[in-house]
């Protein structure tokens, strides 16, 4: 079996339970059939450790970005981000968006940043990474504004129900479940890996957080993006064979990089 993590924070791992070593979580992860990881950038102090990670190993990713909730730190323009982003090993621009959870107050700045992404994923032609929280119209408003259905990407973590899925994909934007499907309460976003076009969805782990069922509550790693697969596998009626084939399939094509 070949499963990609379309979206996790290898450098914020817990590493503890292999003796505080990447190596270990990464090997862990390829026992579990998961064979590429896409490591994602969330601000300009963190970027070259995950470039790091991406040029260490042929089998990881990396994108470059500044996460809607990051309000410190360097907030780069977008001539430096295609800049950045022209580097062979980073394969998309994100995680962006807008968060209206945890940020409060006049969030102008969030909006202004996420069309600077918009517009260095048109001009590298990479595709984004889409982070939305409490945010549905907004977000999709300007990525509707920015033209950004011209790149596509992906709606990492996705939560929302059919309705807003369907807007996603008529974005030309790809849909990525996390651990949450997984979630008993999570029936509405069920409903959407259900009906989610076969051609059109991502499986994540965004680790170290969400972890899926069984492991909820626990720091989350990428071998568990095998739950994620047959949790979907088993609410679409298929084989996680047939899910892991399909994503992986599915990955490749959104990120346009050769498969390891």
């Amino acid at each position: 079996m070949y499963l990609v993590d379309s979206h996790c924070h290898l450098d914020r791992l817990d590493l503890e339970p292999f003796d505080g070593k990447l190596e270990g979580a990464l090997q862990n992860a390829r026992e579990h059939g998961v064979e590429h990881m896409l490591c994602v950038c969330i601000n300009m102090e963190n970027r070259t450790e995950v470039l790091d990670v991406a040029r260490q190993y042929d089998f990881i990713s990396a994108s470059v970005g500044v996460h809607p909730n990051e309000d410190e730190g360097h907030d780069p323009e977008v001539d430096e981000l295609v800049e950045l982003a022209a580097d062979e090993n980073i394969v998309a621009i994100g995680e962006t968006g807008l968060d209206y959870f945890r940020s409060e107050g006049d969030l102008q700045w969030q909006r202004d940043r996420f069309r600077r992404h918009i517009a260095a994923a048109k001009q590298s032609d990479k595709p984004l990474i889409i982070h939305m929280r409490d945010a549905t119209d907004d977000t999709l408003r300007v990525m509707q504004e920015e033209g950004a259905d011209e790149i596509g990407g992906v709606m990492h973590c996705f939560v929302e129900d059919w309705e807003t899925a369907k807007k996603a994909l008529d974005l030309n934007f790809h849909i990525s479940f996390s651990g949450i499907v997984t979630f008993k309460n999570a029936k509405a976003l069920q409903e959407v890996a259900k009906n989610v076009p076969a051609d059109r969805y991502l499986v994540e782990t965004d680790s170290p957080y969400l972890a899926p069922v069984p492991y909820r509550g626990k720091s989350n790693q990428p071998a568990w993006t095998r739950h994620v697969a047959e949790f979907i596998a088993e609410l679409r009626g298929t084989e996680v064979e047939t899910i892991a084939e399909q994503t992986t399939h599915n990955y490749f094509e959104l990120f346009r990089h050769d498969r390891q």
